[in-house]
């Protein structure tokens, strides 16, 4: 019997007072169908976005994009973040990428707006993450 299935037996032994072999091969078989839906093309689009969503300048760029809740110059979001325009266009096309910011060219002027994937997004995290009151524990 593999590792697993050893700390598996043990771990079912103490929360049910006895574990038999049909009990360790049913939870191995309900922990494998939860691994195999984590290997879906729809996990790794998720990891994707949270991944250009990682990136302080990413990140910046996305809740400035959300917040002016219209379309912004590149050289508008310039301002919002200290790095180079080279940085700057690989952290827009990282995010388009991961479908957080949509751009357009008019002219020699490019634009970007959020998504709603973006604002979905910021407005969850807006909902469920809270800033501690100086003072409190």
């Amino acid at each position: 019997m593999s590792e697993t299935a050893d700390r598996l037996r043990r771990y079912l032994d103490d929360e049910l007072g006895e574990c038999r072999s049909e009990d360790v091969e049913r939870r191995l078989d309900e922990l494998e169908t939860l691994r195999r839906a984590l290997e879906t093309d729809q996990v790794a689009a998720e990891r994707e976005v949270l991944a250009a969503l990682a990136n302080e300048t990413r990140y910046t760029l996305v809740r400035v994009l959300v917040a002016a809740r219209e379309e912004l110059c590149v050289c508008e979001l310039q301002s919002f973040v200290d790095v180079s325009e080279s940085g700057l266009s690989h952290a827009l096309s990282t995010l388009a990428d991961a479908g957080l910011v949509e751009g357009r060219k008019e002219g020699r002027w490019k634009h970007y707006r959020a998504t709603n994937r973006a604002i979905a997004l910021v407005t969850v995290l807006d909902g469920s993450v809270g800033v501690e009151e100086e003072g409190e524990s």
